[in-house]
């Protein structure tokens, strides 16, 4: 079983549109709504792949209940862990180019006790998880360290952690040790303080994680592929894209399937990027299930491209 823990859950509603003329009536050609938040997103590539998953999240106001609804619909257990304030709600514009505009709201500040509530929630659930994936954005109220603390509890009571945050969150809860840290490449770039230009640019600021405590770095790189660096060595893997759809929650779609094929080595690494690569090709922030996995075309090999330049620099 995979926990998912997303502190600043969220409503997703995205329009796919033609194009975008700033100051213009604009005319969608499509709509979802979507349960979101990368640990939310997680949880439902878990179970869209058929596997068991349990979401703790703090939950507020009428879009929080219709977040709690959603995910119930898709037959996901929910822990919610209920706060004053308001769930936010974010907006994603899917142009017809794959270009993507995202407007996220700053969602509610929690206060110490609603914190620490979330922390007990997360212990008194984890019985029995595989994996615990620790996911997303802080919101106000919970200072860098939170993640930490998470990650120590954790690991306390026996638990692995998977880590996809960034910035200071990213760089506090190294000194705890976690089991996978799921940076992006422009994430991983602020993570070393510096620009990455090349595959092994992105090998070298890995190394740099693990040597901060991460005991495993997997790091999207966007069209260039992902990259997997632990103690057994460095993997580097890529999949074809016919057309790119939507990026929401792709990387979570790709944690997902890390998680579920047991989380390390090279056979983990092809089923994450087989999961992002599915879910790319899909609209909003919709998961894929197994008839869109392509494991086939998956390439993974030890000789990584070092000198490679990535299609997006990260800066």
């Amino acid at each position: 079983m995979i926990l998912t823990v997303t502190p600043n859950p969220s409503l997703d509603r995205t329009y796919e549109v033609p194009g975008l003329d700033r100051g213009e009536i604009v005319r969608a050609t499509g709509e979802r709504v979507d349960p979101g938040g990368k640990g939310v997103n997680v949880s439902r590539a878990v179970a869209a792949a058929g596997a068991p998953t349990l979401a703790v999240l703090p939950l507020g106001g009428a879009p929080g209940a219709l977040v709690a609804g959603l995910l119930d619909d898709q037959g996901i257990k929910v822990a919610a862990v209920p706060v004053a304030g308001e769930t936010r709600a974010n907006i994603a514009l899917a142009e017809a180019d794959g270009t993507l505009t995202k407007i996220n709201a700053p969602g509610p500040e929690l206060t110490g006790p609603e914190a620490e509530a979330l922390l007990e929630s997360v212990g008194e659930e984890s019985a029995g998880a595989d994996w615990i994936a620790c996911c997303g954005s802080l919101p106000r109220g919970l200072e860098p360290s939170w993640y930490a603390a998470l990650v120590a509890r954790a690991h306390a009571a026996g638990a692995r952690i998977a880590l996809d945050t960034s910035g200071p969150a990213l760089l506090a809860a190294l000194r705890e040790h976690p089991d996978v840290v799921k940076p992006n490449a422009e994430e991983l770039a602020e993570a070393v303080g510096r620009p990455l230009a090349t595959v092994g640019d992105a090998v070298k600021a890995a190394e740099e994680l693990r040597g901060l405590g991460a005991a495993a770095v997997l790091a999207s790189l966007g069209a260039d592929g992902q990259i997997l660096v632990d103690a057994s060595g460095t993997w580097f893997a890529s999949a074809p894209v016919d057309a790119v759809r939507s990026n929401v929650g792709a990387g979570d779609s790709s944690l997902a399937g890390f998680l579920i094929a047991g989380g390390e080595g090279p056979t983990a690494l092809a089923s994450a990027v087989a999961h992002g690569a599915a879910a790319v090709q899909l609209p909003g922030s919709a998961m894929p299930t197994p008839e869109h996995l392509r494991p086939e075309a998956v390439t993974i090999t030890a000789e990584v491209p070092l000198d490679r330049p990535l299609k997006e620099p990260a800066t």
